[in-house]
């Protein structure tokens, strides 16, 4: 008879689309409470609504694997199940233990790992004080192109943080202390449910500490810490470039709960020059050189980094020429190799000529005219466009 009737109760009330529960978790019908655990928080990180934005069928699978989990974890839903499949379960069926909201806590301490990861804010059943890394502090300095292909160490003034005296780092008024928070117990966390969501915060009263202060210190307002001033030794690197970070650990601000200090970022902003144009690892100079010196070439002299190099340049340099000095650029931060500098001519015209400079200019022009075309190419060129453009 009993036979009869739970066949009857499965039609009735179970779907046949309404899988295994072992199935669905992908367990043996003997697993252990861990290895249940282990499965769920598989299934349900891959399956998480908030991880499948707008998709119905993760929503349905996460469902499904936290209702199988809570009935197995269960020792009397399990039971029934075992015995009776989904009817045992089922509170509609009669045979079912009052639904998924009783268990001993091994849904609510698996889900709340499973938000921990999803979220970042720490595992269910190990909940306490939580620590936090200190915030990140930023230092802009500007270095001149000198000090950043050659390297340049200097001192700065940065916060720093030392224990309150009056309290002796404790945050607490002299003759008080610090209690447990009766808000999270102690824990630094709070479970908040949100429909079939269960969900771990931080404490809103002790912010996570997991203690409070009745009477916090006058002096430092219960921080435990008093703001001062440091001096640090910066070492910027040979090659740095514009934009770039120095990054020197544990100078930002203290952890919280004994969690590390932030680190200090020195931001590196290479001043303009006032010769040199700065290209990663090249540079580039505008070289301005006299009309005679680009006629009949010569040597000339080049600032670079190092000093100043001569180098010859060629009868006839025009305007625009680019001269190429292999290794006088900057060497890269991450490089072996050293760049190169690339001089770029321009051909001064003369002003403020006297009118004997201007007749001997007058003179060499009429000569440079009297031998045709060969002492003016471009300009020959130039003119030939300029008549075939306009017939």
């Amino acid at each position: 008879m009993p036979t009869c009737v739970i066949q009857v109760v499965e039609r009735n009330f179970v779907p046949k689309s309404k899988r295994d529960y072992y199935e669905v978790l992908g367990v043996a019908r003997g697993a252990s409470d861990e290895e249940l655990k282990k499965a769920y928080r598989k299934l349900a990180m891959k399956h998480h609504p908030d991880r499948n934005p707008d998709s119905k069928t993760a929503e349905a699978q996460f469902k499904e694997v936290k209702e199988a989990y809570e009935a197995l974890t269960d020792p009397n839903k399990r039971a029934a199940y075992d015995q009776y499949g989904h009817a045992g379960v089922d509170q509609s069926s009669g045979f079912g233990g009052g639904g998924f909201g009783g268990g001993g806590g091994g849904f609510a301490d698996a889900f709340g790992d499973i938000f921990g990861d999803i979220f970042g804010q720490g595992g269910g059943r190990h909940a306490g004080p939580q620590v936090y890394k200190g915030a990140d502090l930023r230092y802009n300095m500007e270095v001149s192109l000198e000090q950043a292909a050659e390297g340049y160490t200097t001192q700065i003034r940065v916060p720093s943080w030392s224990n309150c005296k009056p309290c002796h780092g404790t945050g607490a008024e002299p003759g008080s202390k610090a209690e447990k928070c009766t808000t999270c117990d102690g824990h630094g966390q709070v479970r908040v449910q949100q429909g079939f969501f269960s969900m771990q915060q931080t404490c809103p009263k002790c912010r996570g500490t997991g203690e409070y202060l009745p009477k916090p210190c006058k002096t430092c307002h219960g921080s435990g810490k008093h703001k001062e001033q440091k001096t640090l030794e910066i070492k910027i690197p040979a090659g740095i470039d514009d934009g770039m970070r120095v990054r020197s650990v544990g100078n930002g601000e203290p952890g919280i709960n004994g969690g590390p200090s932030g680190d200090l970022y020195v931001e590196v902003r290479v001043k303009p020059h006032q010769v040199f144009e700065r290209d990663g690892s090249d540079l580039h100079v505008q070289m301005p050189i006299s009309f005679a010196a680009a006629t009949i070439g010569g040597d000339i002299e080049v600032p670079t980094l190092s000093g100043r190099v001569e180098f010859p340049i060629p009868e006839g340099t025009q305007t625009g020429k680019t001269f190429r000095l292999r290794n006088k650029g900057i060497k890269g931060l991450r490089s072996t190799m050293v760049g190169d500098l690339f001089v770029h001519v321009a051909v001064e015209t003369p002003v403020k000529l006297t009118d004997e400079q201007k007749k001997l200019l007058q003179k060499f022009d009429d000569s440079l005219k009297s031998g045709g075309d060969k002492h003016n190419p471009h300009q020959k060129g130039w003119f030939e466009g300029v008549k075939s453009f306009f017939s």
